[in-house]
């Protein structure tokens, strides 16, 4: 038998708003990635691959007597992969920001562990304390760390005046000093995403874990480590990314013997004004951190559904 169902115009109407709702909802952070993004980006790859008579970049497309004309710039590109300064460059900042990855875990990781155990009533201080460094200005606690490890700063006099050295340690401005400035800017976070992920954990599977004679390192290793793998993935990600175009710490405690990506897209664009040299290695960078963005994203995702947690 088949059924029929009549459609009011009110009920038409009122479907319609519906739709139209949700595709507003749904389109406006579209629309905003698509015109702070996408487009910013595409400007800068423009400029990586046009021509310059040193005052204006050159139009890449071209047509004259029915022949349409494109032309690409590809020498910049070819300049990144053979001039050894930018290599070793790229690989330092992949290196710096992979330890500063590692370190942050396995700080970052007792520490969101300790928070997703406390009581449910002191969690909420728990976060605030963790977040409080936020409160301040990044420039000026960056600032305050050049205080603290100078030659005649906080740890090098605290150390002299209790005879533990003689003469002050050479700490800032080395890969030293930068490491630690980058580990205490991104240990929040890595504890945050992890925090979200362990305190969710199902504590029934440790204590079965327990039951069936697991000692506590084995249930750590066997059952707490997996079910805290994405947020473990994710916070390695937040650090990571950033990590890699990290410019106001390399400049102010990395010195001039620490290279970073960062650095090196800054010279070129102020100190040599070689806006399509720039434009290259900016785009690099973002080639180099698409693997991760799009390994963060798929655990991201995974950690939000419930087979995730």
């Amino acid at each position: 038998m088949a059924i029929t169902r009549k459609i009011t115009g009110s009920a038409l109407v009122r479907f319609l708003s519906r739709d139209w709702g949700r595709r507003t909802v749904i389109g406006i952070p579209y629309i905003f990635l698509i015109l702070l993004a996408s487009i910013p980006f595409l400007v800068v790859l423009k400029i990586s691959v046009s021509e310059s008579d040193g005052i204006r970049f050159q139009d890449m497309f071209s047509y004259a007597d029915g022949v349409a004309l494109i032309k690409i710039k590809l020498s910049n590109y070819l300049f990144l992969i053979s001039d050894r300064l930018y290599i070793d460059t790229y690989w330092s900042s992949i290196k710096f920001a992979a330890l500063n990855t590692v370190i942050c875990l396995f700080m970052g990781y007792p520490f969101a562990y300790f928070m997703a155990r406390s009581p449910a009533n002191i969690r909420p201080a728990l976060l605030m304390l963790v977040s409080l460094p936020f409160w301040t200005s990044y420039l000026l606690r960056v600032y305050a760390w050049k205080g603290l490890l100078d030659d005649n700063g906080v740890f090098n006099n605290l150390m002299i005046w209790l005879h533990i050295i003689d003469e002050p340690i050479k700490m800032m401005y080395t890969g030293f000093s930068m490491t630690v400035g980058m580990v205490y800017a991104y240990l929040p976070f890595m504890i945050l995403p992890l925090y979200a992920n362990l305190v969710k954990m199902d504590l029934r599977l440790i204590e079965a874990a327990k039951d069936l004679g697991a000692t506590p390192w084995q249930t750590f290793r066997l059952v707490t480590i997996p079910l805290s793998k994405n947020g473990i993935i994710a916070g390695s990600m937040l650090v990571f990314i950033p990590s890699m175009g990290e410019y106001v710490i390399p400049e102010l405690l990395g010195g001039p013997s620490t290279l970073m990506i960062g650095r090196v897209l800054w010279d070129e664009f102020f100190s040599n004004n070689d806006w399509a040299m720039a434009s290259a290695v900016a785009v690099s960078m973002v080639v180099l951190i698409l693997v991760p963005l799009a390994i963060f994203n798929k655990y991201q995702a995974d950690s939000g559904s419930p087979r995730g947690v």
